[in-house]
């Protein structure tokens, strides 16, 4: 069976719209600095425009997708490449142990589904093994909150810059995919740190305290942070004169190492109050 041979529908409650502009597939590509020894792992693979890529130019490729059909018929599509293995999966609770060797570094490209972006990256940035590279598509709303800076940052400009430098490569005009999405796409380029951006006790804590504090994003800092741990206002002050941070501030301003330092006087806060009780 050849790739001429294999008819693939679209399932709009996947919402699957397929890359078919080889001239941004290019530029992914070129984007995740690719060799002829790296492993990838493609999360939405599709009908395969950047899979018959991938196969042609790296060690091997994992192409992990969520529709039965297009996993399935991915492979006889591209004429069986030795190369490739299918997973049928969805990516954002697929194990990346089983999929990937102990030791073994790899990149990550991928097309993601708008609905399913954010939970998938959170997971691949936060989980082991942790790609060296990311190349991701997704909404361009979200692709300009993840390269933001302070003044414009949210929850996911933080989570994602805690892990990983971030850089747009490309928008994607609508016309790129079939069927074409109601709004423009963009590639961005994750490279994972090789330690976090702050230095932390527990990600899981910091990240409740950085959730708290873009609980009421339009308001002040004091006022945010306080509403989002449920702490009265006077304590939230406190809690950012600890960590010398102006109160006054609004939470979009903070950069990632003033996160870290209410992380860290909020938890000397908490630890001192459950030995006074």
């Amino acid at each position: 069976m050849t790739s001429s041979s294999v008819r693939i529908s679209t399932r709009k409650s996947l919402g699957q719209h397929f890359l078919a502009d080889i001239r941004t597939a290019g530029r992914i590509l070129n984007a995740a600095d690719l060799s002829e020894n790296d492993v990838v792992v493609e999360i939405g693979p599709g009908r395969g425009v950047l899979t018959k890529r991938l196969v042609e130019r790296v060690k091997r490729v994992v192409a992990v997708e969520l529709d039965s059909g297009l996993a399935a018929a991915l492979p006889a599509r591209l004429e069986f490449p030795p190369n490739l293995t299918c997973v049928e999966a969805d990516a954002r609770i697929v194990d990346l142990a089983e999929l990937i060797a102990p030791d073994t570094s790899y990149k990550v490209v991928a097309n993601l589904p708008y609905y399913a972006a954010n939970p998938i990256i959170r997971r691949l940035l936060e989980s082991e093994p942790k790609p060296n590279l990311l190349v991701v598509m997704v909404q361009q709303e979200v692709a300009k909150n993840m390269i933001a800076k302070p003044g414009d940052m949210g929850i996911l400009s933080v989570a994602t810059q805690f892990y990983a430098k971030a850089k747009m490569v490309c928008s994607v005009p609508p016309k790129s995919f079939r069927p074409p999405p109601k709004v423009t796409s963009a590639v961005v380029r994750l490279d994972v740190l090789p330690s976090t951006a702050a230095e932390v006790a527990s990600e899981e804590d910091f990240f409740t305290v950085v959730r708290a504090g873009f609980a009421a994003p339009r308001k002040q800092i004091r006022n945010s942070l306080s509403h989002g741990l449920k702490i009265e206002p006077v304590a939230g002050g406190l809690i950012l004169k600890q960590a010398g941070i102006d109160a006054t501030r609004r939470p979009q301003t903070l950069d990632i190492s003033e996160w870290a330092h209410i992380y860290k006087a909020w938890s000397e806060t908490s630890e001192l109050q459950s030995k006074d009780s």
